[in-house]
């Protein structure tokens, strides 16, 4: 369901044959024995869990465009996983906290904003089109903003810090944009 109507962002091109694959590092190896997700920082209720107690938090299912900075668009992607409004709930931010820094595999991070972070169809995702979310692709977990740049769209992600200051990931220290809207074409800082 594009968000505008069948239109794409400024200077996108719509790619259907293959998703592209593209990412910092390489991808790392997933054991669901030791395998963690955790959420720290200005919550009330610190978060740890594993893969299986991750697995039976309510489920969300979403349909959305994804967009690369590059200049490529995906649309209509099926994600199914947990909304990130439902670890919010859980685990309680305190009024001070007005950010997330999420923290992946290999050192890659990225921060937004609650605000943006709430919307309905951010959520951290498991599924792809009705199958496990492949580990090139961003599996076991993956953080979905579809009205962000796909950067802020971080793959691997094992952890969620509250914040209350926005700390910079790992692209936005070396220049792309930290607002990252590609209806804006905000691609660079």
């Amino acid at each position: 369901m594009s968000e505008k109507k069948g239109l794409i962002p400024p200077n996108q091109r719509v790619v259907s044959n293959k998703f592209p694959v593209l990412h910092f590092g390489s991808v790392p190896k997933f054991n669901p024995e030791k395998w963690d997700f955790t959420v720290e920082g200005l919550v009330d209720k610190p978060l740890r869990l594993t893969y299986n107690e991750f697995l039976k938090l309510p489920r969300t299912v979403s349909v959305s465009d994804f967009h690369c900075v590059t200049g490529w668009s995906v649309l209509d992607n099926k994600w199914e996983g947990v909304a990130f409004k439902t670890i919010f709930d859980i685990a309680k931010p305190k009024p001070n906290a007005h950010y997330v820094t999420v923290v992946a595999e290999g050192g890659y991070t990225t921060s937004l904003s609650i605000e943006d972070l709430l919307d309905n169809h951010v959520l951290l995702a498991y599924r792809l089109n009705d199958k496990p979310l492949e580990p090139e692709h961003g599996g076991p977990l993956r953080l979905v903003v579809p009205k962000k740049y796909a950067y802020k769209s971080a793959k691997w992600v094992r952890k969620l810090r509250f914040t209350e200051k926005q700390e910079l990931g790992y692209w936005e220290q070396r220049g792309y944009s930290n607002s990252a809207d590609p209806w804006k074409e905000e691609r660079y800082a």
